[in-house]
């Protein structure tokens, strides 16, 4: 290994253990503030290490500075030479960095379901990219007593937001005199669902005004935000081997935002209607790829392509089935078709 990029990955342990020392605070001073600080950094200098180890610059030509978060994250995920990072892990990356520069440069208030998410969200994602990176495993090289812990974890999305939403409406109730307390609340609320939608940008104060109107007129926490509902977490395991991801609901994909987007994020959510994302069937399908439907399901059996829950979708209407594929299906097929020999997969796949 590089001997910096040693040394970068060694700086991201130290980070990521203050992170970890910040969360589990008996007292709540800067507790917040500096968990999320800590972890955002641990991050940027693991990505750093990572791009080094496979080869890559973290300095752009006759650059004195070494370039930062975000661009560390997309040339992670979008450079063939150094990727490392998927569409997933992306988005819990850019809500972490999000609410760190809210945290550090204004003020913000997580709940400690919130703050949970991010802490032990963060040590998984960690603990994933320094086995698949480095081929390292994570618990070796920190203390066992190590891990954030909670006596109250989330279990879901819905039930988190849900309560976050009915308690600052109690924060907005008549003669509280609460709205600045209920607005930082908010923001927190409003950069993840813009961090998952791909708007980097903080709420204004505008922004956080109309949200206060929303909360206290009922309107549920789905519709205030769009983007947070269109994922889930994802937890396995118990104790030191928990895990906890940030996945993407069933046929909702996650796009590339264009670099040099004002205000966007590396990646986004993109909520459509299954018809719209799940947009061709097998004769479609056959007649991009210049295969015959035969042919077609052949290879589409060879590649799995109706396991994916990316590429294939079975829609229902009414009492008619029908099988569905989409763009990343064909995509798939194509790179397929120009590596296999399809006569032999014919031989196998074919009509049975």
């Amino acid at each position: 290994m590089k001997r910096e990029s040693k040394l970068l990955q060694n700086k991201a342990l130290d980070s990521l253990i203050l992170a970890v020392e910040h969360f589990n605070r008996p007292w709540d001073r800067g507790r917040i503030t500096g968990t999320l600080i800590m972890l955002d950094h641990a991050f940027e200098m693991l990505l750093k290490a990572a791009i080094l180890h496979k080869g890559g610059r973290i300095r752009d030509k006759r650059a004195k500075q070494t370039i930062g978060f975000s661009d560390c994250v997309r040339k992670c995920l979008t450079d063939a030479k150094v990727k490392c990072l998927t569409n997933e892990q992306t988005l819990t990356l850019q809500a972490l960095n999000s609410l760190r520069d809210a945290a550090q440069h204004h003020l913000l208030d997580l709940s400690e379901q919130q703050l949970y998410l991010q802490a032990q969200g963060g040590v998984t994602l960690f603990r994933d990219l320094y086995k698949s990176v480095f081929g390292q495993d994570l618990a070796k090289v920190l203390p066992a007593r190590v891990l954030p812990v909670s006596t109250s974890p989330p279990t879901d999305i819905a039930s988190l937001f849900d309560g976050e939403v009915a308690e600052i409406r109690k924060l907005l109730q008549p003669k509280t005199r609460r709205l600045i307390e209920a607005k930082v609340k908010l923001r927190g609320l409003a950069i993840l669902d813009g961090a998952v939608e791909g708007k980097q940008l903080q709420p204004s104060e505008g922004d956080l005004n109309k949200l206060a109107r929303q909360v206290k007129s009922g309107m549920s926490w789905d519709k205030l935000f769009p983007g947070v509902a269109s994922i889930n977490l994802t937890t396995t395991g118990s104790g030191p081997s928990l895990t906890l991801r940030i996945s993407k609901k069933e046929g909702v994909p996650i796009q590339l935002v264009k670099e040099g987007t004002p205000g966007a994020t590396v990646v986004a959510v993109k909520r459509v209607d299954e018809l719209g994302f799940y947009s061709l069937g097998r004769a479609q399908l056959a007649k991009h790829l210049g295969l015959s439907g035969p042919r077609t399901t052949a290879l589409m059996r060879q590649q799995k392509i109706e396991n994916d829950k990316d590429c294939f979708k079975e829609i229902v209407i009414g009492k008619v089935k029908f099988k569905r594929y989409s763009e990343e299906a064909l995509k798939k097929l194509r790179d397929a078709k120009d590596k296999v020999n399809m006569d032999e997969v014919w031989k196998k796949f074919g009509p049975r």
